[in-house]
């Protein structure tokens, strides 16, 4: 791996922070969390696929591995609806703190997918995320539905993140992507008709702004962000890029506190709770990272 210049690290953190502002997106945006998913995974698919053709990717794949692909679509279009349900129903805060328990649900999912036992941290830190959790839920009840919600999107994230983690190993990113883009817009497309609403002109009738954040959501923080991310870890070591993505609750609930004083105004308990989860993911993370070198580096024998 090349040696990481300046450069690639500001680049790291930009896509960073562009997660974080998602979740600004969501709130600005005022149509529903079903149909911003749609509209989000539909134009990404599109940008993606002139990406594509500019970079004369192969996106052949055998129909089983379109079959698995299509299944992480869905998880994924699941775990961005319930995220900007959550956003809708409590704020931005509420729904980064609960996206920042991923970890407690991934040191169990991944003991499961990777065949491993189960770390006796692990099962330490998941205790104080819940914990933390506990903390912002009795200071925040009249959120709750944005809690449950905000846990749910962390919980397919997980899912989506670990499923992927398999099938980074034998094919191209850029591919997956666009795959599962394409299956998380079926699946959509099928979920709102059946929801009741036509996807006639009223759907596709909407406000100049919601418009311009639309497409800054889908080529911005969608598109350009999974390739961004690709082609940085060219020059970065995938715990650091794992480490710097547990920045974006951080950046994002900064961000909303700028953008949103009046709405996003914790209290005490809540940042005490939220500080909590997050500290556990980095430490969670620093942990594994230190694992790794441990087991990579050469035994020295007498």
């Amino acid at each position: 791996m090349p040696n990481a210049r300046l450069k690639d690290y500001l680049h790291l953190h930009f896509l960073v922070f562009i997660a974080g502002f998602t979740a600004i997106l969501g709130k600005k945006i005022t149509i529903g969390a079903s149909e911003i998913v749609w509209y989000r995974m539909a134009i990404a698919a599109v940008l993606m696929l002139f990406y594509i053709k500019i970079v004369r990717l192969k996106i052949k794949v055998p129909k089983k591995a379109i079959l698995q692909f299509s299944i992480a679509g869905v998880i994924i279009a699941l775990h961005w609806i319930t995220f900007f349900e959550s956003i809708k129903q409590s704020n931005v805060s509420i729904a980064l703190a609960m996206f920042s328990s991923g970890a407690f649900f991934a040191s169990f999912i991944e003991p499961i997918f990777f065949k491993r036992r189960i770390l006796i941290y692990e099962i330490l830190f998941g205790l104080i995320v819940i914990a933390g959790v506990f903390l912002i839920t009795s200071s925040e009840l009249k959120y709750l539905n944005g809690i449950i919600l905000g846990l749910l999107s962390a919980l397919f994230s997980t899912l989506f993140a670990v499923i992927n983690g398999k099938f980074i190993e034998r094919y191209n990113a850029t591919v997956i992507s666009f795959y599962e883009f394409i299956s998380g817009v079926i699946f959509l497309s099928l979920f709102i008709y059946a929801s009741g609403i036509q996807f006639n002109a009223e759907f596709f009738t909407l406000s100049k702004m919601d418009w311009v954040y639309i497409f800054i959501l889908a080529s911005v923080c969608t598109a350009y962000a999974f390739i961004g991310a690709v082609e940085v870890m060219r020059y970065i070591s995938p715990f650091t890029v794992i480490l710097s993505y547990n920045l974006e609750p951080i950046y994002g609930i900064i961000l909303a506190l700028m953008i949103f004083p009046e709405s996003e105004k914790m209290s005490s308990q809540f940042y005490i709770g939220a500080g909590l989860i997050i500290l556990t993911v980095v430490m969670d993370a620093l942990l594994k990272n230190n694992k790794r070198r441990k087991h990579k580096s050469p035994s020295i024998t007498n």
